[in-house]
């Protein structure tokens, strides 16, 4: 048995073989690319997404992505489609047929019946030369040099390369259609996601009265007992008129106890840290969670000021977003 602190490389080489083949499919994408979002564009009807074993896996989430970014579609089991499912098409529905080799029997089979709905066929194929290269409107390149998993035969590379292409499809997709975030949120009204995009900042937000809040001549040790007393992770630090001018957390406390033994006789407006990133009151929870997690060193608290004077109006904490019982 091979020992396990390998795991950690085959694994490395696995994902940068999978980066690899991704790079390698979008320096292949153009004209053909084009003409599939145009297909796709002018028809009114849905698209059909038909695929079989890890390629219809994939078709599965390729048809949710397109759902939630405004183009309708929904995924067809290539074995159950000779059965009966084929009576899901209108008459013109594009179709985004997926196989690795080209040469899937199931889809092979169903050459005749989708061309007598109409409907343009667009293919993710893994070989430009096979079967089904030859019958298809277009051909999306997702051929691969290798699959990434040891044994070179799981369907790796090829299945990442194929999710991209239709990651690409979808966006390409939502640009063209000049889909709006407004869009999207009316797509997703529940869940993290539609918590996140639909509630604002004001909307949890721990008020004045609920945070520490004090003078920049105030002592750390007094800081610390008012951090104790409102256990938030931070204390803001403001001026006379209540407007902010840093921020001391309990990370700041412990990495300056560190650097100095006598750090709780410092006043705080010496060890805050000043200016800090803020949010506005309106702001989503989805842009907050972006302001403190989107950078190299995370903060889990954010001050909410008025934008205009920076009047402190409360304090919002990464676990207040993630929250589920916030709605």
């Amino acid at each position: 048995m091979p020992e396990t602190s390998e795991a950690s490389t085959i694994g490395r080489q696995i994902m940068e073989l999978e980066a690899q083949a991704i790079h390698a499919g979008a320096e292949r994408l153009g004209d053909e690319f084009n003409q599939a979002v145009e297909i796709i564009l002018r028809t009114a009807g849905k698209v059909v997404i038909i695929g079989i074993g890890k390629s219809g896996q994939i078709g599965q989430k390729i048809a949710a992505t397109f759902r939630s970014t405004g183009t309708p579609a929904v995924f067809l089991h290539a074995a159950e489609a000779v059965h009966g499912d084929l009576g899901l098409f209108a008459s013109g529905d594009p179709v985004l047929a997926i196989s690795k080799s080209g040469a899937t029997e199931e889809i092979l089979r169903l050459e005749q019946a989708i061309k007598k709905t109409g409907s343009p066929i667009i293919g993710i194929l893994g070989n430009r030369n096979s079967p089904m290269a030859s019958w298809v409107d277009v051909v999306l390149d997702a051929s691969v040099e290798k699959e990434a998993d040891p044994l070179g035969v799981a369907p790796t590379s090829s299945a990442i390369l194929a999710l991209s292409i239709g990651d690409a499809l979808a966006g390409a997709l939502v640009k063209a259609r000049g889909f709006t975030r407004n869009d999207f949120l009316s797509l997703h009204p529940s869940g993290q996601l539609g918590k996140a995009l639909n509630l604002n900042v004001e909307s949890v937000l721990h008020h004045p009265d609920q945070v520490a809040i004090v003078g920049p001549d105030a002592t750390v040790k007094s800081v610390l007992f008012a951090m104790t007393r409102k256990p938030l992770g931070a204390a803001c630090v403001v001026d006379l008129n209540g407007c902010l001018l840093g921020i001391f957390t309990d990370g700041d406390l412990r990495r300056g106890l560190e650097a100095d033994e006598n750090l709780l006789t410092h006043e705080v407006g010496e060890c805050m840290t000043a200016n800090p990133v803020c949010a506005a009151p309106t702001m989503d929870l989805q842009t907050a969670a972006e302001l403190m997690e989107a950078r190299s060193s995370q903060i889990s608290v954010l001050p909410v000021v008025e934008p205009s004077d920076r009047k402190l109006l409360g304090l919002i904490r990464l676990h207040d977003i993630y929250q589920p019982s916030v709605s």
